[in-house]
């Protein structure tokens, strides 16, 4: 028998339809080591940088099983995921379970042909590569913790800063600065209402945008008494070249803009339809494809749409470091034009399989025509109507979203005669740059070469998790928060949060992994100066103080001169002498007044309180003050509407956490509890999710319940990823 491991249960299970009884396949589900959590003492710098890894949570029993199943193989293969994490995860298992020589394979897609032929040319773990993503995470560990606790220290406790999540942080909010900068100016659009001599209505806009009134009004006058005519037709044939097959960046970027997916949802959908078989490794920059692919396209379009239709293309990948070995993303299979087992499965898979096939094919001709007008003495600007329709579909066809409406103009000639309808000044402002968008900010990362394929999902997420970044809709706007934590960065460690050092940064971890550089004199160069810069900061002054604010605004209790200070919840005014005196206002001037209670608890006797925090609403039994220094609280659920809410209601959420019983084997207790990510329960730091659609229900879950969900398999993702959500609840303040 052959072990064969894998990271995904379902690769698992799709593998092993493919490969026979002669092997058995299992799951690492994810990584099972990893550095201790927030603990900069697991790396041994002086030694050179050398990680001490233990065991992940929960991940015990995988090793133990991974090792049991080994001792009954006739050989080990490891076919974790073709990356470096990939690589990394298949050398934490070798080392977890003590395998000596351990063959290791990759898919780059999970069919029976590329799985079965992948076999055939086993190889060692790629040391490189493993030293690459390891040189990653050290920096990542080094970097956070150290700039996250001088963070703490000088704007508030339990912000972070990042190797790589900072720098996007600045490019938010040096758009954020542009926008704030900015000085809208009047100007006038003049649109006119036109007729053609056959009767054709149509609307034409000035050319020019006049600065005042006086000069708009002057050109609808010239154009009421003066004679229109139509001065010039042009027509320009214009090719459409289709687009190269997708890589990450263009896909998340592509599924944002069609389908409205956040980069984090692209990528759980992008990483199920691999798992089953239907798409290539999802995490690339190449636009390479193989010739067994491109010979399926040609299929494809000679059967669908016709052979004139097709169009043998390569396409140049543009990264200097391109992922290893990768294709871009594509179907595994093209006669399959639908796939996957939900909506976003579907939605996404489609548009892959559109933007892969139509890569080769014909580029398609769109005529655009342009049409100027005037009146006879051409005294006022030209009014100018543009439109477009499409003369051959080409590789539109394949791609029907793509081509966007066709725009009709008036069918007239040179010096035909126009009668003048109407003609309407509009006063308008300029705008601001936009804000990015999620998509902007990938393509913007991806052009400064911060980040790489696989991190940009989980740089967008980090940032908003944080508080740093509010998304409204597609739209990424940065908090005060944010503002703060990116203004002290820049102000104090611009080097290391530049494009030009974070891009270098990447461009050395590419080497490591190519063999090209070695991983202790790396990460040596960089920490020896970093470190340095931050102890000579720690004596600059806190940032919760943000400047004074308007002397007109003085202190609501005391009559006080007022200061701008960051809370939990963004600035506030406070009064300059607190703790003396607690009178504050929001930024607008509006009292802070103390809030009123909305009952009393028949128990204690003490005010039940409904607040606004860090993780959103929730009900606090009694004030904060000496003798109550921490009353105590309960998140509200999200769906819960505040104006409805009840004292029983209250009651009822500071009913938690529930200690449900001690565990029978350990004798420690197992408790359940509502955190940011929804209701859990809890047994020695080892956090499950209670699941509505299994019947659980936080507030009336047994002990013999909790039991049954601590013995199913654990769910993790890749890497830190997975641990993100039990590592958050451990960390957040009990309530």
């Amino acid at each position: 028998m052959k072990l064969l491991i894998v990271e995904s249960p379902t690769k698992a299970k799709t593998i092993g339809k493919y490969v026979g009884d002669g092997y058995t396949v299992v799951a690492s589900v994810g990584h099972v080591r990893d550095l201790p959590k927030s603990n900069k003492k697991a790396i041994d710098i002086d030694g050179g940088f050398i990680p001490h890894y233990e065991i992940s949570a929960g991940k015990e029993k995988v090793v133990a099983e991974i090792k049991s199943l080994s001792k009954k193989a006739d050989s080990v293969i490891l076919a974790t995921d073709p990356d470096r994490e990939g690589e990394a995860i298949a050398w934490h298992i070798a080392q977890a379970v003590g395998f000596k020589k351990p063959s290791r394979v990759v898919f780059h897609e999970i069919t029976k042909e590329a799985v079965l032929e992948a076999l055939t040319h086993p190889r060692d773990i790629d040391m490189n590569l493993k030293e690459a993503q390891e040189a990653r995470r050290v920096l990542d560990r080094l970097v956070g913790y150290d700039l996250s606790g001088l963070i703490w220290k000088k704007v508030r406790y339990g912000l972070s800063a990042g190797r790589v999540q900072s720098p996007a942080l600045r490019i938010l909010m040096e758009k954020e600065r542009e926008i704030r900068a900015f000085k809208p100016e009047t100007y006038y659009a003049i649109s006119a209402d036109l007729k053609t001599k056959a009767g054709e209505s149509f609307n034409a806009v000035c050319e020019k945008e006049p600065a005042t009134k006086k000069e708009a009004d002057e050109i609808c006058r010239k154009a009421q008494e003066g004679k229109w005519q139509v001065v010039s037709v042009t027509e320009t044939k214009v090719n459409r070249s289709p687009l190269p097959p997708f890589t990450t960046s263009t896909l998340q970027q592509s599924a944002s803009n069609r389908l409205g997916f956040s980069p984090k949802r692209t990528m759980m959908a992008a990483q199920k339809l691999y798992e089953a078989g239907f798409i290539t490794y999802m995490r690339t920059d190449s636009v390479h494809m193989a010739d067994v692919a491109m010979a399926q396209i040609k299929n494809v379009v000679v059967k669908n749409y016709g052979a004139e239709l097709y169009e043998s293309r390569s396409y140049k990948t543009t990264s200097k470091n391109a992922q290893e070995a990768h294709e871009a993303i594509r179907p595994s299979h093209f006669e399959k034009e639908t796939a996957g087992s939900n909506d976003d499965q579907h939605l996404l898979y489609r548009l892959i399989w559109q933007r892969a096939v139509s890569s080769q094919m014909q580029d398609a001709v769109t005529m655009r025509t342009r049409v100027c007008s005037n009146i006879s003495d051409k005294s006022i600007p030209d009014f100018v109507i543009n439109g477009s329709r499409i003369v051959s579909a080409g590789w539109l066809t394949a791609d029907p979203e793509a081509k966007g409406e066709d725009k009709q103009v008036p069918k007239v000639s040179a010096n035909d005669p126009l009668s003048l309808v109407a003609i309407t000044p509009e006063e308008k402002q300029t705008q601001p740059p936009n804000r990015y968008s999620e998509a902007g900010l990938i393509k913007e990362l991806e052009k400064r070469g911060i980040g790489r394929p696989s991190t940009y999902a989980s740089i967008i997420n980090t940032i908003i998790e944080r508080g740093y970044v509010d998304k409204d809709g597609r739209t990424l706007k940065p908090t005060d928060t944010g503002d703060v934590v990116s203004t002290f960065l820049e102000n104090n460690f611009e080097k290391y949060i530049s494009d030009t050092f974070t891009a270098e940064m990447e461009d050395e971890l590419d080497q490591i992994a190519k063999g090209e550089r070695k991983y202790e004199p790396t990460l040596r160069e960089f920490y020896g100066p970093f470190l340095k810069e931050v102890k000579s900061k720690e004596k600059t002054a806190k940032l919760t103080t943000l400047g004074d604010a308007d002397v007109k605004l003085k202190c609501p209790k005391c009559n006080s001169a007022m200061i701008i200070k960051l809370g939990r919840g963004g600035k506030f005014l406070s009064c300059e002498t607190f703790p003396e005196c607690k009178g504050m206002r929001t930024m607008a001037g509006e009292e802070i007044k103390d809030a009123e209670p909305i009952g009393t608890d028949p128990e204690t006797g003490l005010p039940i309180f409904v607040m606004i925090g860090q993780y959103g609403p929730y009900v606090q039994l009694g004030q904060k003050d000496e003798k109550n220094k921490k009353p105590r609280r309960s998140s509200i659920p999200k769906e819960k509407d505040l104006s409805t809410l009840t004292v029983a209601d209250a009651l009822k959420y500071l009913s938690l956490p529930r200690v449900l019983g001690n565990h029978p084997e350990t004798g420690e207790p197992i408790s359940a509890n509502v955190g940011m990510f929804g209701p859990y329960v809890v047994h020695q730091k080892d956090f499950r999710s209670l699941k509505a659609a299994n019947g659980d229900d936080v507030y009336t879950v047994t002990l013999q319940r909790a039991l049954e969900i601590f013995k199913e398999p654990k769910k993790f993702g890749r890497g830190r990823r997975g641990k993100k959500k039990e590592e958050k609840e451990a960390e957040k303040p009990k309530k």
